[in-house]
């Protein structure tokens, strides 16, 4: 195993039940003061993103993880002599709702700290940002419900995740027209 990081600079990703990663969170961060375990568990991160939908004509805020069933810890896991810190293996490998260590199976390898940098960037700038929810491809059928292009069906040649618009070939006096719509203005046809 390559040079490891220093005790707080030491990231991993922890395998967790698939919806159970806010109460994973929250039940490392309440055992860490209870059990006196700031020393070795520093953080807890569940990256998630706003996402803005449209349900029954109305625009919703909500939050999505952005990796579904995993949650980052920076954590002390291995001391200054590369062995592993068998408090800390054990308080977040018994967790309820931890299922292991992501990677491999007895020897967790941390996060590099390049790859730690453009998470933590990545977290920064997507809890800023409200992203536009798109459930569509392109290449997939659409009905337009609502616009000057009401009730017309068409075919997504493009998708701008970060503004939430489509461009959609719709058919115009017989013939394919691309139209700028908002996502939520088209539903599957």
């Amino acid at each position: 195993m390559p040079s490891l990081p220093e005790a707080r600079k030491q990231w991993f990703v922890v395998h967790v039940l698939s919806g159970q990663e806010q109460k994973v969170r929250d039940r490392v961060n309440r055992l860490v003061e209870s059990e006196d375990m700031g020393d070795y568990v520093f953080e807890v991160l569940v990256p998630q993103e706003r996402v803005e939908e449209n349900r029954r004509g109305k625009k919703l805020e909500t939050k999505r993880k952005f990796f579904p069933g995993y949650v980052i810890v920076n954590m002390k896991l291995y001391d200054e002599t590369s062995a592993l810190v068998d408090k800390t293996w054990y308080f977040i490998k018994e967790m309820d709702g931890v299922i292991g260590f992501a990677g491999t199976k007895n020897k967790p390898i941390p996060m590099r700290q390049r790859e730690v940098d453009a998470m933590l960037g990545q977290i920064k700038e997507r809890e800023e940002n409200i992203r536009p929810a798109i459930s569509f491809e392109t290449g997939d059928s659409v009905k337009v419900g609502d616009g000057p292009f009401e009730g017309q069906t068409g075919i997504i040649e493009e998708i701008d995740h970060e503004t939430g618009k489509l461009l959609v070939s719709v058919t115009i006096f017989g013939r394919a027209t691309p139209v700028e719509l908002e996502s939520w203005q088209v539903e599957a046809a």
